[in-house]
Parts: structure tokens; C-alpha cells; sequence
């Protein structure tokens, strides 16, 4: 019974998306469409037809790797709430390189801009990680504020020194075609960037599950008195995990402008810097189930205008789900399985279960 209730524990965040799906078909219903028929327009367009999966994947990408910028620290009791400013500062440098670096072939090239995006994000995350690890300054407003820094920051990049003559909207020129990622489906926007996330995403469930690199992050993060006692630099861990988030983000900014815009635009994110703590929540802190929780958040923003011409169904009503997901993933993080209260309660059943029948047989003599 107790393996029962801990398997039901484990998997709260599917009932907590299977909830999410259920109020929003009350909601599909009130709009007066069928909610069955609404979910498999969404679900088959955003998996089973080829440009829909395209989409997918393409959104995918940054999800995954804002997740990841989440998950690293937060094993390590850190929290980073920046991955959106990172994102925008890893593209900005990477943009800076594809446009302004002497030519290379194109894949050093691309290779040389893929680094940037990564060194941007991880020297934005740089000075939060400092202030915390040795002033113990509350990293969760720094993360936050600076989010905007960076947005007002490539704001002013794309509105004057990079701006493209001519251009209607803040944008900076197109990055030469030979620095365009490899596309993984043809005539599709779904490209390399989506592939080295997932491996990024595997490479640390290996570093954190078989490495003493990995168990040191997770030791500071539960206990980093312990830590300290046993002689670990607790405070470089700290900050080396941010400087890991930090340059997961900046890859995810990289990828945006070398795998799909090819241009530096103002705005560029549509928020998958805060997305990407959803899906990390979604996926348990779990950097294998973080891949399967981004391609359902992917899938959900990529196949709600499919449901739309489908079914007639407006995408609102996806946005609306995704927000039960969001508040029912949170609450599910107050349920924890505790094996002692588990097992009191069942051992307490057990005896009433005992006395009733001890009082039956007594009755029945």
C-alpha cells in the first residue's frame, strides 16, 4: 500500500496536468464545442502532422533550455529567475558575432556563436551568482530585475547601433545564411538547436546522477553546512551553478536568432524564460522529464491554432489551460511523501479494521 500511495506521489504533476485538462474541458463546453474533439485537433496537430511536430520542436528548444537554467541551480538550493534576461543577452552576443566577427568557415563560425550566446548568459548571471554565494543577497529579486535590464538593454542595441536601415521595427540585420542552423526536418523551421538541448538535457541527468561534480551540487543544495564540513567549496558550487543556468539561457537566446530568427529582434521572447520554471516544476526538478514536460507545454502552444481551425475553439482557451497547469502544478508542490505519516495512518487503519472485526466476531458469538 505504501509503494501505491509513494507511485501516486511521484506522478502528481501528470495529475496535476490531467486536472488542468479536465477544467479546461468544462471550459471547451461552455464555448460550446466538444472538448474530445477539441484536445485531439490539438494534441494530433501539434504531434502527429508534420509542420504542427515542426512547431513543436521549434518551441521546444528554449523551453528546454530555460528548464535546465532553473534546474541546475535549484539543485543546488539556488533559485535563478533570469533565464529570460540571459536569453536575450546570449543572443545579443551571438548576433554581435554572426554579424561582426571576420569570416570563418561557417562551421567554426557557427560554433564560435553558439560559445557567445552561452558566455553571454552565464557573464549576465555573473554578478547575482557573486552577490548571493558570498553577500547572501536574495538572488531571486536580483534574477528578476535584471530581467528587464537585458530587455531595455538589447532594446537599445536593436533600436540604434544594429538597427537594419530602413527597417519598420527594431531589428538588426539578417545574420549571413552559412551561420543558419541545420534543419533536422525539411521545409520546416525545426532545427539542430532542439537536438543539442535534449543531449544537454541527458548529459546532465548523467552529471548529476553519476558524477561527484553532480552530488556535490545536490549535497550544498540540502544540506551546505555538510557540505562545508566535508570540505567542499560551497561557495564556488553556488556560483558555478549559476554560471552554468546562465550560459543554458544564453544557448536558448543563441539558438532563437541562429535556428529560427536570423535577426536580433526587440521582443524577441515570448516569456519562455518564466516558461521554462513551469516546465521544470512540470517535469519534478527531473532533467529527463523536463524533455517530456517541454514538448507538452510546446505542444499545447503549438497546437492551439490547429484546435482553432479545427474546431472552431479560440486559442484563449489554451492560455487558459496552460494557467490551470501553472496553479496546479504549484499547488502540487505542498503534497510531499512522507513514509512515517503514511505508514502511521495505514498501521492505525489497520488496527480499527482489526477492532471492528474483533467487535463483529464478539457480536456474532
Amino acid at each position: 500500500m505504501l509503494n501505491l500511495i509513494r507511485f501516486v506521489y511521484m506522478f502528481k504533476s501528470v495529475w496535476a496536468v490531467l486536472a488542468a485538462l479536465l477544467i479546461g474541458s468544462v471550459f471547451i463546453s461552455i464555448g460550446g464545442s466538444n472538448p474530445l474533439a477539441a484536445y485531439g485537433a490539438l494534441f494530433h496537430g501539434a504531434f502527429f502532422e508534420y509542420f504542427g511536430l515542426a512547431s513543436t520542436l521549434v518551441k521546444m528548444c528554449p523551453l528546454i533550455l530555460t528548464a535546465l537554467a532553473f534546474t541546475v541551480p535549484l539543485r543546488c538550493g539556488q533559485f535563478n529567475i533570469g533565464a529570460e534576461g540571459q536569453m536575450y543577452i546570449g543572443a545579443l552576443f551571438a548576433t554581435t558575432v554572426a554579424l561582426y566577427l571576420p569570416k570563418f568557415p561557417s562551421v567554426i563560425h557557427i560554433v564560435l556563436c553558439t560559445v557567445a550566446g552561452a558566455m553571454g548568459g552565464a557573464l549576465w548571471v555573473l554578478l547575482p551568482a557573486i552577490l548571493k554565494a558570498y553577500y547572501q543577497l536574495n538572488e531571486l529579486i536580483i534574477t528578476l530585475l535584471m530581467n528587464y535590464v537585458a530587455i531595455d538593454l538589447v532594446s537599445y542595441f536593436v533600436s540604434g547601433p544594429m538597427l537594419e536601415p530602413g527597417a519598420p521595427y527594431p531589428y538588426s540585420r539578417e545574420i549571413p545564411e552559412s551561420l543558419f542552423l541545420p534543419y533536422i526536418l525539411p521545409n520546416t523551421d525545426a532545427h539542430m538547436g532542439v537536438l543539442i538541448a535534449v543531449v544537454l538535457a541527458i548529459l546532465l541527468y548523467v552529471v548529476f546522477k553519476r558524477t561527484s561534480l553532480g552530488f556535490s551540487f545536490i549535497t550544498v543544495g540540502r544540506n551546505p553546512d555538510a557540505a562545508r564540513f566535508a570540505g567542499m567549496p560551497v561557495q564556488g558550487l553556488m556560483v558555478n551553478s549559476f554560471l552554468i543556468s546562465g550560459a543554458l539561457a544564453g544557448l536558448g537566446g543563441a539558438f532563437e536568432v541562429l535556428g529560427l530568427k536570423y535577426r536580433l529582434f526587440h521582443l524577441f521572447s515570448p516569456g519562455y524564460g518564466f516558461d521554462g520554471i513551469v516546465v521544470a516544476f512540470l517535469g519534478g526538478a527531473n532533467f529527463l522529464f523536463i524533455i517530456l514536460a517541454a514538448m507538452f507545454l510546446a505542444g499545447l502552444k503549438s497546437g492551439a491554432n490547429i484546435m482553432q481551425r479545427a474546431v472552431g475553439v479560440e486559442t484563449t482557451a489554451v492560455e487558459a489551460i496552460q494557467g490551470l497547469v501553472i496553479i496546479f502544478v504549484a499547488a502540487s508542490l505542498a503534497f510531499r511523501f512522507d513514509r512515517s505519516h503514511w505508514a502511521h495512518i495505514l498501521s492505525v487503519r489497520k488496527m480499527i479494521q482489526k477492532k471492528r472485526t474483533e467487535d463483529k466476531q464478539e457480536k456474532d458469538s
